[in-house]
């Protein structure tokens, strides 16, 4: 599914964060210096962005 939108314990709006943050990945960045340099600072926001998993091309054709 999609990454949340919102952190779901405190609030703040991480939709935004999602995209820099899957490309950057991809190029074999540390995922806490992206998170760094993003402004996550919170655990509960890196939490979600950690751990998301994004099934939207898996479960797509069952729509």
């Amino acid at each position: 599914m999609m990454v949340p939108v919102r952190c779901f314990t405190c609030g703040k709006v991480l939709g935004q964060y999602w995209g820099p943050f899957q490309e950057r990945k991809a190029r074999g960045e540390d995922a806490g210096e992206i998170l760094d340099s993003l402004g996550v600072s919170r655990y509960c926001c890196r939490r979600i962005l950690l751990t998301h998993v994004d099934l939207t091309d898996d479960v797509g054709p069952y729509g």
